[in-house]
């Protein structure tokens, strides 16, 4: 039989707190958005600075693969701590660490070429882990606050959060640009201004400010009613702490008895959690892997993209601010024309049609728009890429956030017990950042480019079909290994 507390919180209506919460636990997910996106246009200011033209991939590989190995490290040790010492207590520590190394990021210290990088891959390391131990414990806040009616909407809503930090990175980024270039005297094509190596630093820095208002709340939160009451066993303050923030009276939620029994005694690492978990931790890792092997790969378009919409074949001469001013541009257009109405579509749908249908959709049509862009690539795209292949670009975001780069973030954080929740969803994370390593690392040094910028036509060809093979594949775990989540309550998931 369920406790009072819980069944109110499944049955509870939408209340104030719940947007609350999705502002507080959002901003982690802002922040981590914001500092990703910002990196693509800042290189083009640093390698004004510091190299000829632009850094050398191994430069930019190792600045992906640090901030990614570091959101390994932090959704496997931040997720365990969420499940050892509760959510709340570490939930303030990831968004400090974050702040903090947003702050040094900017504070990159030496003004010469190594010195730089090594500085600003140092914070990116611990910028990384910041991030991933804010994924497992804002997801799973998310979770155990919400409704069983609208728990799937208000996790996506917290996800969304990531489109609006890709905005908020290249407005700040474009105005950044636009009042240095104004302010500067000495600014040409051939000439970059020693005050530029003031404004890629401030446009990090910046970062730091919505994550760092959103800390007091965050302090400020009761820990969730289910790790009280199913972790720590204390049902009474379980239900004194929902009656602050819901609106729900004590005498509704109090318990008669106010120990409950004893749940199964089973550690993470034993073979009746796998017996019983197994296959639904495989499911999450497995498509979380898949996913991120695919979104990170849009490394791949970069210079494509560039060279075709920004500098229209190399015709065009654009000083240093003007470059970082329209990578800038170009990640706002895609994100409020493809990646904000996937998270639009996704929240007001997850609910209706459930997790599993949505991941399904959306893998199917990222197959089809990589086959369309790869299988004709040599062919058509690479000597007349034109509005019809961006068009394309911006469907492989709408598909990946209307699919599986927003369920995998929802569905660890429904099917586990409440005292393996934030481990599983860490576990499942950190295991989708490794598929982002691939992506990211791995297809850059693959695709090589020419002496025009061009990625090599054939390497490209073969890529883009890869990763539609890949999302074939994460359509087939989906289908045979994945729990449907909707409508239930997390109890209900967790005993299924």
């Amino acid at each position: 039989m369920a406790l009072k507390v819980l069944s109110a919180l499944d049955t509870s209506k939408t209340q104030y707190y719940h947007f609350k919460a999705i502002i507080i636990a959002g901003m982690g997910l802002f922040t981590d958005a914001y500092d990703l996106f910002c990196i693509p246009p800042l290189m083009r200011l640093i390698g004004s600075i510091y190299y000829s033209d632009k850094p050398d991939k191994k430069a930019v590989s190792t600045m992906l693969f640090l901030a990614l190995l570091g959101t390994v490290i932090g959704q496997l040790v931040f997720g365990r701590l969420g499940d050892l010492i509760g959510r709340r207590r570490v939930y303030g520590l990831a968004l400090m660490l974050m702040v903090l190394s947003s702050v040094g990021c900017g504070f990159s210290i030496c003004t010469t070429k190594n010195c730089v990088l090594v500085s600003l891959g140092f914070f990116r390391f611990l910028l990384g882990v910041g991030i991933g131990g804010d994924y497992p414990l804002s997801a799973t806040i998310m979770s155990e606050f919400a409704n069983k009616r609208t728990r799937g909407a208000f996790i996506a809503a917290v996800f969304s959060m990531q489109g609006f930090g890709i905005v908020a990175s290249s407005t700040v980024t474009m105005v950044v640009c636009t009042i240095f270039k104004k302010s500067s005297a000495t600014v040409s094509e051939h000439h970059t201004p020693p005050e530029a190596d003031v404004a890629w630093r401030l446009i990090l820095m910046l970062g730091s400010i919505p994550a760092a208002l959103t800390y007091y709340w965050r302090m400020m939160m009761p820990e969730t009613a289910r790790y009280t009451a199913l972790v720590e066993r204390n049902v009474v303050q379980a239900a004194k702490d929902m009656e602050k923030v819901l609106d729900i009276s004590l005498s509704q939620i109090a318990e008669e008895f106010p120990l409950s029994p004893n749940p199964p005694q089973y550690s993470l690492l034993s073979r009746q959690f796998l017996r019983r978990h197994g296959r639904d931790l495989f499911a999450c890792s497995a498509a979380w892997f898949l996913v991120d092997v695919v979104f990170y790969s849009s490394n791949l378009f970069q210079s494509l993209i560039y060279h075709s919409f920004i500098d229209h074949n190399g015709n065009k001469k654009l000083n240093a601010y003007d470059e970082a001013f329209e990578v800038a541009k170009l990640q706002a257009i895609v994100a409020v024309c493809s990646t904000i109405p996937g998270y639009v579509v996704t929240v007001y749908f997850i609910d209706r049609i459930g997790r599993v249908k949505i991941q399904l959709l959306g893998f199917f049509f990222m197959s089809l728009v990589y086959f369309a862009i790869g299988i004709p690539y040599k062919l058509h795209w690479d000597k007349h890429p034109n509005m019809g292949f961006m068009f394309l670009y911006c469907l492989t975001f709408f598909f990946a956030n209307f699919g599986p780069n927003t369920t995998t973030f929802i569905v660890p954080a429904e099917l586990f017990p409440a005292r393996f929740r934030s481990t599983c969803h860490g576990i499942a994370g950190a295991v989708g950042k490794v598929g982002a390593m691939i992506g990211s690392v791995g297809f850059l040094w693959f695709s090589r480019e020419d002496k025009s910028g061009y990625p090599d036509p054939t390497r490209m060809m073969v890529s883009l079909i890869i990763l539609g093979g890949v999302c074939l594949v994460g359509l087939l775990v989906t289908y045979f290994f994945t729990f449907e989540t909707m409508g239930r309550s997390l109890e209900d998931n967790e005993n299924e």
